[in-house]
């Protein structure tokens, strides 16, 4: 359905929202767009790469006010998945940083020989 203005749709989207925007703005199903947007790219030119990254780079979101009820919620819930990710993958990075800390003081405490030898080499 059109309302006069192109936004990006990010309750819809799958990447940027470009497709699903233009779907909003022009009325026809996103499907159709996304799949029309990816045989332009395969079989006309790929400068549909580029203009796709212009367009989510250069367009405005949507504004909250526009969304019904249940893309608000979609949204949401799109944002808080993408926090509890960020969140994993925070907790993952710490892990491994514990982790090759344990191996740094393993190997500079337990092994004497490798202590002496850089020592010796002082």
């Amino acid at each position: 359905m059109s309302r006069g203005q192109f936004y990006l749709d990010k309750a819809n989207a799958k990447m940027f929202g470009v497709c699903s925007g233009i779907a909003d703005y022009t009325g026809v199903d996103a499907i159709w767009v996304r799949v029309t947007a990816v045989l332009l790219t395969l079989f006309v030119s790929f400068i549909t790469i580029p203009i796709y990254i212009a367009t989510a780079i250069i367009a405005d979101s949507k504004p909250t006010y526009l969304y019904s009820d249940a893309e608000e919620e979609r949204l949401l819930r799109k944002m808080r998945r993408r926090a509890a990710r960020s969140g994993r993958v925070h907790s993952d990075l710490s892990d491994i940083d514990r982790r090759i800390a344990d191996i740094e003081r393993h190997y500079s405490t337990s092994n004497s020989r490798l202590a002496a030898e850089i020592d010796s080499l002082r």
